[in-house]
């Protein structure tokens, strides 16, 4: 199913939602983005754009529940979707995964018409000290959590677990219990170079731990939402666990054997995973840098 929305200044608008957007992930097409649906059953879907993070829907008799929102200027279009889905397009409670402006842009546009946001307590404080234009007070999380969060809504019980030092260090994944169906976040850029955003909190060992939690609390037959890639499986977790572990044992071989940023790069130690795991956000030379500055950051 596919939902088309044409949308003016499509650049300008993403380069106001900040540096992990603009560059990111647009991609201008001439009719505009669209929303493309998969049914997962059991009233819950997975909505994606290309151009942002990867949502997760559930709807039932006790309301919506949406996993992340997208940008600024993309909320009319997922609400169009999600009234397409469910007859109404305004979730009961949004849950952002973490704090970046692909995932939490659409807070305002749903939060001014009724609904409750839901974050990890740091997402809120990262979005209460951003300075970009696009953050409103309707932006801000209004129910912020520690460790967990649980709802139980349309015959799911919804788990939400922060988990620290990963892709920032307000990151959460979304586990529906019945339907067995993950929603990771950023914490899983499926059969892509993460972003490891050191910046705001991220590491290298932090991710690996999250992704061999999610990974744990997977089986055979969970069907996982990536923040960004198609959707996956547990095996798609372990694929990042492995490709992850190795590009950054290399790298820090490497660091703790004084070589610093150039010798690095003249090594090219992940030239081997160039043609599958390189993408136009993080590619192999940037996935390179940010390993340096990790173990550099350890040492």
């Amino acid at each position: 199913m596919s939902f088309r929305l044409a949308i003016t200044g499509m650049a300008a608008a993403l380069a106001a939602a900040g540096a992990h957007s603009a560059t990111a992930f647009a991609a201008q097409q001439d009719e505009g983005p669209s929303v493309e649906t998969t049914d997962l059953g059991n009233g819950l879907y997975m909505l994606s754009t290309g151009i942002a993070g990867n949502l997760g829907l559930l709807i039932g008799k006790d309301g919506a529940v949406l996993i992340d929102d997208q940008l600024p200027n993309t909320g009319s279009l997922i609400e169009g979707a999600i009234v397409e889905i469910a007859g109404a397009g305004v979730p009961r409670f949004i849950v952002n995964t973490h704090w970046h402006g692909d995932h939490t842009g659409g807070n305002a546009h749903f939060a001014e018409q009724g609904s409750t946001v839901a974050a990890h307590h740091n997402i809120r404080r990262r979005l209460e000290d951003s300075d970009a234009d696009w953050i409103q007070p309707a932006t801000l999380p209004v129910l912020t959590f520690g460790d967990d969060l649980t709802f139980h809504m349309n015959g799911q019980t919804i788990e939400v677990t922060h988990l620290p030092t990963a892709h920032t260090d307000g990151d959460a994944i979304v586990y529906f219990r019945e339907a067995n169906v993950l929603h990771m976040g950023d914490i899983l850029f499926s059969g892509l170079f993460p972003y490891i955003d050191l910046g705001s909190g991220g590491t290298v060992d932090g991710f690996i731990a999250a992704l061999e939690y999610a990974y744990e609390m997977a089986d055979d037959d969970t069907v996982v939402i990536a923040g960004h890639g198609p959707l996956s499986t547990r095996a798609d977790i372990q694929a990042s666990i492995d490709m992850l572990k190795e590009t950054s044992f290399r790298v820090r071989s490497l660091v703790e054997g004084g070589a610093d940023l150039a010798a690095v790069r003249a090594a090219a130690p992940l030239a081997d995973y160039h043609d599958d795991w390189n993408w136009r956000f993080i590619t192999t030379q940037r996935m390179v840098e940010t390993l340096y500055d990790d173990a550099v950051a350890r040492q």
